[in-house]
């Protein structure tokens, strides 16, 4: 199975900044997830971050693109990420992977 990047985003600036900029990072969402790099995202619980899976060659890459999220762009955000190899899967997942 191919190595899966998850990436943990940390807001550090006021809900109020990061709603603003939301519609540009739901683009930069949109635009990774057409170009097959992105497999789900979504907010975390509560709400001072989100978290991504995505899938690449490499951590530079995918480094690479987390590096034009426009949270990271306007100082908003801060991200990490953890490089994870799948061993197992359902079925439906494998497919994807």
């Amino acid at each position: 199975m191919a190595v899966i990047y998850v990436t943990i985003l940390t807001y550090v600036k006021p809900l109020e900044e990061i709603d603003a900029a939301l519609s540009a990072h739901i683009e930069w969402l949109n635009k990774n997830y057409d170009d097959g790099v992105f497999i789900a995202s979504g907010r975390r619980i509560p709400r001072n971050g989100g978290v991504i899976l995505a899938k690449g060659e490499c951590l530079e890459d995918i480094n690479a693109v987390m590096q034009q999220d426009p949270f990271h762009l306007m100082g908003l955000a801060t991200h990490e990420i953890f490089p994870f190899e799948a061993s197992k899967a359902i079925d439906g997942l494998s497919s994807i992977l």
